[in-house]
């Protein structure tokens, strides 16, 4: 049985409509050619090596970290460190007061000022052959200084090349010159009048640079850099690109277990960099959080100082009226005192004026609060009262108003951000003036009870005479300015201790050093890994999505599991430069594949005794089935049959050409009436074999092929030949072989490998299926097998093997992996 025809095929509906659908993807043509393109992916991999290590050498720029620890103790409360409800601005929850520090070292003002301060809008770089390096401050041999006073150029690169002797050539670039400078006084630009370019020149250390549009000197790193530089590049900024970019470095995170050690990390292009700048950022917040802190204390220690000198004054001037009383009018020694009532009145006029001192107090930061005016606030516990609603609420306040000022300078009045704003600080203004009013009542109803235990003392005294009645007035005023007196002294006691006894309450743990951490990004390696297989990827995606549009025919077990087709033969690659193959090279294992197809033929159809008509067609030209009707008629005739090949592709005529025969008639002579049978016979080198050429072409070919002449063309040759090979037209450009093809015994269809579309394949699929064509099998046509093995079974072979059976064999050479694989076996059935 031909491989690939079934006894008995159920031809069902579903069947029929699975025929001809070949697969989309053919997984095993794909990875023939990923192992064909190998060279490609040895190509790519070197060239992403290449790639990735000019990547890593000269472009990739590391960004280095660094952190810092330190602790937070929250142990006392002011307007300026927020304990209480900060979460009432921030949205926060938690540790409060670290969530407002963790706001002041991200805010704008404090790295405002550190740029200001440590003049961090001067970036330092150095560049070799190609790559720039990104320096710290103290890796510079000399530090710039510019004049705040005259406009600069910003982002405009300044070269600095040492000549020795404290020189330095200044080097600016070929162009760029702006006339719009920036001015460090009032942080904004201004337009100056176009320029030229200034030359370069070499300036000494403290030396003054000026030009139109920069104005700066060179001052000397007292410290000597380790590394000697060959040149030194600087770019200014503006104050507000520099605070913006180190904002966007800085993180800030709590312990998960102690949430008052806060973690803080600075990233950037240089490690010491970050080291220098976190340690200088966190000393200058723990000088500004120490003096917010004992700013509360020196403003009520100034404030009992002040109230102090005026109560004194009082007290003196109340006991020189007591003292003339006493002396005067005798009043020292006053008989049937009522002592008891006397101390008592005493006591509660001292406790009044202890109320009274500190309602003085309330009214002051009442004032302060109301005026804006926070750099003057008092403390609380001057007024008598530690409400840390009050404290929050005022510091929630005054940060409220530093951001209304921030937000002022982006949006207008109307906005909505302003709104919101003022919204914040009027329940803020709520909160405080209500702590402040509930105090307030509170020493209101203790003053009006105070007075009326006095009124009701004071009726007991009522029976003294007048001058005894004066004189203890004035001792009992005495008494409450002393009273009060002694009060804003032990409160002044209080606030001294507190400023004494005063440190900061943030502790360094762990400083940012320089430890040689190396790199956190960018992620090299993982870049390298990237770029290599992205190479790589591109010879694996070519060949993949070429795999997803090829549509031609690679694989022949696919080819006839989705015709399901019986496949006669395997021709092998035609090397010779003309098709005579079989009559020229009789020993070819292309030959050798036409006498396998010569003997599946009769698989075909019956032997009945007659003369067979056989028909080859392909689907379009150039898969060669002029190549196999020549060739087949060839064997045929050389295995003594008398055979006769028909060109009957009117409209493209080859046979003639390769068996040197004129074309000058032919069948269309014949079926046009114009010559006899005898004129178109040809004969040929082989005995048995004739040859009747397609003659011109004629203006009808199709009518001329259906003709009742051309079918008794046929009638006719078949009592004179055993095989009349018809070489016709393919069947997937005219109809005309699909009519020829009632007529004919055996039908051969061409497919070429690696040329014929598998969509052709559909309609001769269908049409088989259908019973509309019968006897029809494939010739697999120019099969190269590149491995050294054959496709054999039966087809026909096509190929040498390699052991010296064909006259390809003496050309044939072992492939490499079939060569190590022999010498693999010979080692182990050696050891056997």
């Amino acid at each position: 049985m031909i491989p690939g025809k079934d006894a008995t095929v159920d031809k069902n509906t579903a069947q029929k409509e699975k025929f001809g659908s070949f697969m989309l993807f053919d997984v095993e043509h794909f990875l023939r050619r990923l192992l064909k393109n190998w060279y490609w992916f040895v190509f790519m991999l070197l060239l992403g090596y290449g790639f990735s290590w000019f990547y890593g050498k000269y472009y990739a720029q590391s960004i280095y970290a660094s952190n810092l620890s330190l602790s937070i103790s929250s142990n006392t409360a002011s307007y300026f460190t927020p304990s209480q409800s900060i979460n009432f601005i921030w949205g926060q929850n938690g540790n409060q007061d670290g969530v407002y520090l963790k706001k002041m070292l991200l805010s704008r003002s404090h790295n405002e000022f550190l740029v200001k301060e440590l003049n961090y809008f001067v970036n330092y770089q150095t560049k070799g052959l190609i790559k720039s390096t990104y320096l710290d401050k103290d890796d510079s041999p000399v530090f710039l200084e510019v004049d705040r006073k005259h406009l600069q150029q910003v982002n405009y690169p300044i070269t600095f090349i040492p000549k020795g002797n404290g020189s330095y050539e200044v080097v600016l670039p070929e162009e760029g010159e702006s006339t719009n400078l920036y001015s460090y006084d009032f942080e904004g630009f201004q337009s100056i009048n176009a320029f030229e370019r200034p030359a370069n020149k070499t300036i000494k250390v403290n030396e003054w640079y000026t030009s139109p549009n920069l104005r700066f000197r060179l001052l000397p790193n007292p410290v000597a850099p380790k590394i000697k530089l060959e040149n030194v590049i600087v770019n200014l900024t503006t104050v507000n690109d520099a605070v913006n970019g180190i904002i966007g470095t800085i993180g800030v995170d709590f312990d998960k277990e102690i949430n008052t050690i806060m973690i803080i990390t600075k990233t950037g292009f240089n490690l010491n960099s970050t080291v220098n700048f976190l340690n200088k950022s966190v000393l200058e917040l723990q000088k500004k959080r120490f003096n917010d802190k004992i700013k509360v204390d020196k403003n009520t220690e100034l404030y009992l100082k002040e109230s102090l000198g005026s109560i004194r004054k009082k007290l003196d001037s109340s006991g020189a009226v007591l003292n003339y009383l006493k002396v005067t009018e005798k009043l020292y020694d006053i008989s049937n005192r009522d002592e008891k009532s006397l101390t008592r009145i005493k006591e509660l006029e001292a406790k009044k004026a202890e109320i009274l001192s500190k309602m003085s107090s309330l009214s002051n930061i009442r004032n302060s609060v109301e005026t804006q005016n926070f750099d003057k606030m008092i403390s609380s516990s001057a007024a008598g009262f530690d409400d840390g609603l009050f404290t929050a609420s005022v510091s929630e306040l005054k940060a409220l108003y530093l951001k209304k000022r921030e937000l002022s300078t982006i949006y207008t009045p109307n906005s909505e951000p302003i709104k919101e704003v003022n919204r914040l600080i009027s329940e803020a203004k709520q909160n405080s003036s209500g702590s402040l009013r509930n105090v307030y009542n509170v020493y209101t109803e203790q003053l009006s009870k105070i007075d009326q235990q006095v009124g009701e003392a004071n009726s007991d005294l009522s029976t003294y005479p007048e001058k005894q009645r004066k004189y203890l007035d004035a001792e009992r005023g005495y008494n409450m300015i002393e009273a009060t007196y002694n009060s804003l002294l032990s409160r002044q006691n209080e606030s001294q201790m507190r400023l004494a006894t005063n440190q900061s309450d943030i502790t360094v743990i762990d400083p940012a050093k320089n430890l040689g951490q190396g790199p956190i990004g960018p992620n090299v390696k993982g870049t390298k890994m990237a770029i290599i297989g992205g190479l790589l990827a591109l010879p694996f995606v070519l060949i993949l999505i070429g795999g997803l549009l090829d549509s031609k025919i690679r694989n022949i077990k696919e080819l006839l599991s989705a015709t399901k087709i019986p496949l006669l033969g395997v021709i092998g690659n035609n090397n010779s430069e003309n098709m005579l193959t079989v009559l020229e090279s009789p020993k070819s294992s292309v030959s050798e594949a036409f006498r396998g197809i010569r003997a599946n033929m009769r698989f075909l159809s019956n032997e009945d005794g007659k003369s067979k008509v056989i028909l080859i067609t392909s689907s379009v030209g150039g898969e060669g089935k002029t190549y196999v009707s020549i060739n087949l008629a060839s064997v045929l005739g050389l295995s003594d049959k008398k055979t006769i090949l028909l060109g009957m592709d009117l409209r493209k005529p080859k046979i003639f050409g390769d068996f040197n025969i004129d074309n000058k008639n032919g069948i269309s002579n014949y079926l046009t009436g114009e010559v006899t049978i005898e004129q178109i016979i040809n004969k040929t080198k082989i005995p048995n074999l004739d040859v009747a050429t397609s003659g011109p072409i004629p203006p009808n070919p199709s009518e001329l092929l259906m003709s009742a002449k051309n079918l008794q063309l046929i009638e006719e040759l078949k009592t004179r030949y055993d095989f009349i090979i018809i070489d016709s037209p393919p069947v997937g450009l005219v109809a005309d072989s699909y009519d020829l093809m009632k007529h004919s015994d055996a039908n051969l269809y061409v497919v070429r490998h690696e040329y014929t579309e598998k969509y052709m394949l559909k309609m001769i699929t269908e049409k088989y299926h259908n019973d509309e064509i019968k006897n029809l099998g494939f010739v697999y046509n120019d099969y190269v097998v590149k491995q050294g093995y054959g496709y054999g079974y039966g087809y026909g072979y096509g190929y040498g093997y390699g052991y010296g059976y064909f006259d390809e064999d003496k050309n044939y050479k072992e492939p490499m992996l079939i060569k190590i694989r022999n010498i693999v076996k010979a080692i182990f059935t050696k050891n056997k």
